[in-house]
């Protein structure tokens, strides 16, 4: 029976690329001179360190512009933690990288597809979303109706099996 995988998989060696890239123009920048600026990536957590929030706006906007030139979608990036004070006139801001369908979005994407009467399944499997049919037609078209409707979540499409 053919299937596919509904997946949130970010290509962390982008992502480090990325951050490397991001702390070698901190380092020749003059508007960074003398400033504590810094980005670490530990794991699937990005750590912003500044003097300012202006200055860790700055540093992100690096980071978005080499993430973006590297193909990697900033819809990765969640940025909903606060901007912490560390000591004196520093701060700090926790990005955590996003992998793995949360369970909020996949179950959304199962209603979805239950509500839109094509002859498919979708099946939670742990972080991914599996989708069967009966034709190969029937997925490419549940593919386009979760790209269409899921526009928050950068989702890929693997293991596409006939």
């Amino acid at each position: 029976m053919p299937s596919f995988d509904a997946v949130l998989e970010p290509n962390l060696v982008e992502v480090r690329n990325a951050v490397d890239q991001t702390a070698k123009e901190i380092g020749t920048r003059f508007d960074f001179k003398g400033s504590s600026a810094k980005v670490e990536l530990k794991e699937e957590e990005l750590t912003v360190y500044a003097d300012s929030d202006f200055q860790i706006n700055q540093v992100l906007d690096i980071l978005v512009a080499k993430l973006t030139k590297r193909s990697v979608d900033i819809r990765f990036l969640d940025r909903s933690a606060k901007i912490e004070k560390i000591g004196g006139d520093k701060v700090k801001q926790k990005i955590v990288v996003k992998s793995g369908i949360d369970s909020d979005t996949a179950k959304k994407i199962q209603t979805l597809i239950k509500q839109s009467k094509m002859k498919v399944q979708a099946a939670i499997q742990g972080d991914t979303v599996r989708v069967t049919g009966g034709k190969r037609d029937d997925l490419q078209a549940a593919m386009a109706l979760i790209r269409k409707e899921i526009a928050d979540a950068p989702l890929s499409f693997n293991n596409f099996r006939d």
